[in-house]
């Protein structure tokens, strides 16, 4: 992706109405210029060999080969940016977690109804935005491979007072499991943040459950948190954490975005920041924009672990990249690096004194 270049978009649904819609949507986007439409994959293919787009909104659910198929061939030969655009059902959710395991850079929720339109027409023109200033995505997917993790997590006395934090957007539901797939069951409490519209969340967290060794949930909000177990901030509310005496307890909010976001990074990174006496790694994955990279300042400043993704390992070298420049990453490492570097801050943590005394 060129800098601040117009982006060439070919808009693949089989529904004229939703290529309408998305058309409308975009007519008078300044960095956009839609190229042509395709009814289906097939359709899709040969517009991309002749009008060579540089991104794709992709619907799932369609004829003659479904949109699942078709992103894996597409990505193993002939990457592009995909969005995904997708229906609102639970099996579309969890389709469209699959997408973006699969590499697209974001879903967006269809309309259900007119109301819905602007909120669909917005949300297009931020992706499209963000991808236009992009300087380089990174489609190559990461290889899962076989969990290589540490046997155990070093233990801050008794209780499980250590706090693993992880925030990430574009690229980054892929990140994550590749991430806990290498982190073992008995891992500090874990809470995420991932930029995610709120219907796909608790699919997200349904999918790392069945995944990963740690067990996985969507936050409600007022739990305890407990070691062996992640916490998935739910799409439309921010997700923060406090102290109650020696246990530590999610807490959601429904305040207001931050960086267009809710949840935000920045907002559980402050929150965390907070805190005193609680050993923590904060962890910045891959993701478009800046959200994550002033709260891990403050973490830093507090004593925390800091750790960005490289821009190899990255779809979208944003988020790490604006927290290295102002100073909030003490690690920079790959994301097959991270569960060694996870865990050897948490060991350096426990061998000095506690944060805040």
């Amino acid at each position: 992706m060129g800098a601040g270049r117009r982006l060439r978009l070919l808009i693949v649904d089989d529904s004229v109405v939703v290529r309408r819609l998305i058309r409308e949507a975009l007519r008078d986007h300044p960095d956009v210029e839609i190229v042509g439409e395709a009814g289906d994959p097939y359709a899709a293919r040969e517009q991309i060999l002749n009008l060579q787009p540089d991104v794709l909104t992709l619907d799932i659910e369609m004829p003659r080969m479904d949109g699942l198929t078709f992103l894996r061939k597409l990505m193993a030969h002939h990457p592009l940016p995909v969005i995904i655009i997708s229906s609102l059902t639970q099996s579309g959710s969890a389709a469209s977690i699959e997408a973006l395991r699969l590499g697209a850079v974001d879903v967006i929720g269809k309309p259900s109804s007119p109301a819905e339109i602007q909120a669909l027409g917005e949300r297009c023109r931020r992706a499209l935005a963000s991808l236009s200033l992009a300087p380089r995505l990174n489609l190559a997917p990461v290889p899962l491979g076989q969990p290589a993790a540490p046997a155990a997590v070093p233990t801050p006395g008794q209780r499980a007072e250590g706090l693993l934090l992880i925030g990430a957007s574009t690229g980054g539901p892929a990140a994550i499991e590749t991430l806990l797939m290498r982190l073992p069951v008995d891992t500090p409490p874990t809470l995420i943040v991932q930029h995610m519209p709120a219907t796909f969340t608790a699919a997200f967290a349904e999918r790392l459950n069945r995944m990963v060794p740690m067990r996985v949930v969507e936050a409600k909000g007022d739990e305890i948190a407990a070691r062996g177990t992640a916490y998935l901030a739910p799409g439309g509310k921010h997700l923060l954490v406090e102290k109650l005496g020696l246990q530590l307890r999610t807490r959601l909010s429904e305040a207001p975005q931050v960086h267009h976001q809710r949840p935000a990074v920045d907002l559980l990174f402050a929150a965390a920041a907070e805190l005193r006496g609680v050993p923590m790694v904060a962890v910045l994955l891959t993701g478009m924009g800046a959200d994550g990279a002033d709260g891990m300042v403050a973490l830093r400043k507090a004593g925390a672990e800091t750790i960005a993704q490289d821009e190899r390992s990255c779809v979208v070298f944003g988020m790490p990249k604006e927290a290295i420049a102002r100073g909030g990453a003490a690690q920079v490492a790959s994301l097959l690096e991270m569960p060694a570097a996870i865990f050897s801050g948490f060991e350096r943590l426990v061998e000095r004194p506690k944060l805040g005394g």
